[in-house]
This record gives structure tokens, C-alpha cells and sequence, in this order.
């Protein structure tokens, strides 16, 4: 084995790793991909999470955007086949064979820029939404495209399916968020409900926040609805991945809902012999 292949095997190993370590659902809706496809969205992965750790560190925004500068530069060198960092050369591969888009990957670090950058606290539903497209469905693009299809209607699975996740994990984190200062729920439906704007821990207290996340809950539906009507027009078998991730993460928001929102320190997850019967179902049928 040459030392260049050698590296290529550790950084596939890393990001299998990686995945497997997060204990995240993606895992579960990947495993039924073919090897290489699979080894893919490993690698994949293994960006959104380096980026994302950068984002919730502890430095200060300047080291963040920094650090965040030099990822951006290192997508420019992944499309330029030069990159440096492990992470980036075990993605070369993948965005030439799966024709990959570079603006996907810089709109991730868009994304994570605006975590950096500062604590972000009742956004606009505006704001809410670039946010979303930025850190879940650029990574649903970059997803489709793996699984085997650029079709127009593949990008519209990625566009509702990504913001029905990222909406999801907002109800499912909505303390943990707020330990690190963090409130992702809309400005507007905060006014709406009469719950003033302030400390996200306050927010959070306030008699009406489960109206609040309840129509939050309810746009999540839409998503959700919206993105198996375009999984429709899609080949079956290339959306078999994200039908996976659909179903397991709409699995969460229903055992959200029912859990309610006033102990919103109880955490919320899908037991592991659902998962793999939701991975069986999607993923096989």
C-alpha cells in the first residue's frame, strides 16, 4: 500500500468514526447507501462536524471566523484537487464523481459564520429561514446529488427536508441552546404569543413559550409533508436515505409534541430498535 493510499484509508476511517461516535441518526439512514456513496456522506459529515465545532467553541468570534476563513479556503483548494487537511483531501473524490457544488459547501460556513459571529437570539422568520438553508439544507444538496440524483425536484426535497430537520433539532435542543446563550425560535411568533425577547433562559420560563413551539412544531409538519410530496417525483431508490432521515427524525418531533414543552430539560430521542425498523421500512421498501 503507498503512503498516499494509506492516508486515503485513514481519512475514510476517521470520518466513519466520526460518524458512528456522534450516535447521530445520519448514521442509520446511511448505512443502506452502497459503499461509496456511503463513504461519501461520511466524509461529508466529518466537515459539517468540524466546521460546526468551530462554531460552538468557546474562543472568541475573531478566532472563530478565522478558523472558519481557513475552512472556507481549504473548499476552494478541495475543487482545485489541493487541499491540505485530511478532513478536505478525503472529499476530493466525492465532489469529482458525484459533481459536488462548491457554493454548498461555502453556504455551510455561511451558516456556521452566524453562530460565530454571535449568539444568535430570536431571529426573524427571515433570518430563521436563510439560517436553516445555510447549515441543513446546503447539506441536503450536497446529499441528493450522493444518493444520485440533481434533478430540480431533488433539490426541493433538500430544501424542505433540510429545514424540517434543522427545525426539529431546534425544538429537540431548545435548553441546551439556551445554557450557551442561544434562542433559534422566530421573533415574530414570540410577539405574536406576547413573549418578550430577552435572556433565552427567561424565554424559554415564559406561560405561552408552548404556543410558541407549537406553531413552530406545526411549520416542521409543513416541511416534513412538503418534502415526501417531492420524493415523489424523485427515483425511489436514490431518496431511500433521506425517506430514512425523514422518518427518524419526524419520529423526534412527534415524541417531542407529545412530551409537551414545559420541561423542556427532559430529553427527547428516538429509542435505537426504532430506528433501525424506520431504516428497515424506508430503506428497504
Amino acid at each position: 500500500m503507498s503512503a498516499a493510499t494509506g492516508d486515503a484509508e485513514a481519512a475514510r476511517a476517521q470520518a466513519r468514526e466520526t460518524v458512528v461516535a456522534a450516535g447521530t441518526s445520519f448514521y442509520w439512514a446511511m448505512r443502506i447507501l452502497p459503499r461509496q456513496r456511503r463513504e461519501a456522506m461520511f466524509a461529508v459529515y466529518a466537515f459539517c462536524r468540524v466546521i460546526d465545532d468551530i462554531a460552538d467553541s468557546n474562543d472568541p468570534p475573531e478566532a472563530k471566523l478565522a478558523a472558519l476563513s481557513a475552512w472556507r479556503t481549504e473548499v476552494g483548494a478541495i475543487f482545485s484537487g489541493t487541499p491540505s487537511e485530511p478532513i478536505a483531501r478525503n472529499l476530493v473524490a466525492a465532489a469529482t464523481h458525484f459533481d459536488l457544488r462548491e457554493y454548498d459547501f461555502l453556504a455551510l460556513i455561511d451558516g456556521m459564520e452566524m453562530d460565530a459571529r454571535e449568539d444568535i437570539v430570536a431571529p426573524s422568520l427571515a433570518t430563521l429561514d436563510l439560517y436553516c438553508d445555510r447549515v441543513a439544507s446546503a447539506v441536503g444538496r450536497l446529499s441528493v446529488r450522493i444518493f444520485g440524483e440533481n434533478s430540480p425536484d431533488a433539490d426541493r426535497v433538500a430544501y424542505a427536508l433540510g429545514r424540517a430537520l434543522q427545525v426539529t433539532n431546534i425544538l429537540r435542543d431548545l435548553d441546551e441552546d439556551a445554557a450557551r446563550g442561544r434562542l433559534y425560535l422566530p421573533r415574530e411568533l414570540l410577539e405574536r404569543h406576547s413573549v418578550p425577547v430577552g435572556p433565552p433562559a427567561e424565554v424559554l420560563a415564559h406561560p405561552n413559550i408552548a404556543d410558541v413551539c407549537d406553531e413552530v412544531a406545526a411549520l416542521a409538519e409543513r416541511r416534513y409533508a412538503a418534502a415526501w410530496g417531492a420524493m415523489k417525483h424523485c427515483q425511489h431508490r436514490a431518496m431511500r436515505p433521506a425517506a430514512v432521515m425523514a422518518a427518524v427524525y419526524h419520529a423526534t418531533l412527534v415524541r417531542l409534541r407529545r412530551r409537551g414543552w414545559s420541561r423542556l430539560d427532559k430529553p427527547v430521542s428516538v429509542p435505537r430498535v426504532v430506528k433501525i425498523w424506520l431504516a428497515l421500512r424506508h430503506g428497504l421498501l
